[in-house]
């Protein structure tokens, strides 16, 4: 195994699911906000699970994400 671009393919794959998952977050928090569906003011309680079916690897992740 070449640890530099293993390293390198996970940062890669963590980095391209923080950024999709931050826009496709903020955008439902601006159209909750545009259909006054939310106050603005809320927590949300959120999850990501992690899965690696060949590596037989599940993993959840939980926290809130706070507007305020």
């Amino acid at each position: 195994m070449n640890q530099d671009i293993f390293n390198l393919s996970v940062r890669k794959f963590l980095k391209m699911v923080g950024v999709n998952s931050q826009r496709e977050i903020e955008q439902a928090v601006a159209k909750a906000l545009a259909q006054a569906a939310i106050a603005g003011t809320e927590s949300f309680h959120a999850k990501v699970t992690l899965e690696v079916a060949a590596l037989n690897l599940k993993v959840e992740f939980k926290d809130a994400i706070s507007l305020e």
